[in-house]
């Protein structure tokens, strides 16, 4: 059995297929904001831990004693 569509029927299908690629569109989109905001949160994180390393006091280490 073959379905056969009128031109209204197709109209509103192609339209239909535009709006979810409109709103795909849109989801990438935010999607590609969200992404750049954590690699910048990533390196923001990766720059501090670096200056917290960096500004430790590094104690030496002694012999332990016997008892």
């Amino acid at each position: 059995m073959s379905t056969r569509y009128t031109k209204a029927d197709l109209e509103q299908l192609v339209y239909s297929q535009l709006e979810n690629l409109n709103a795909m569109h849109d989801l990438l989109s935010i999607m590609k904001h969200q992404n750049e905001l954590i690699e910048n949160a990533n390196k923001k994180l990766k720059d501090e831990i670096s200056e917290f390393k960096e500004s430790q006091v590094k104690y030496p280490v002694g012999k332990r004693s016997r008892k």
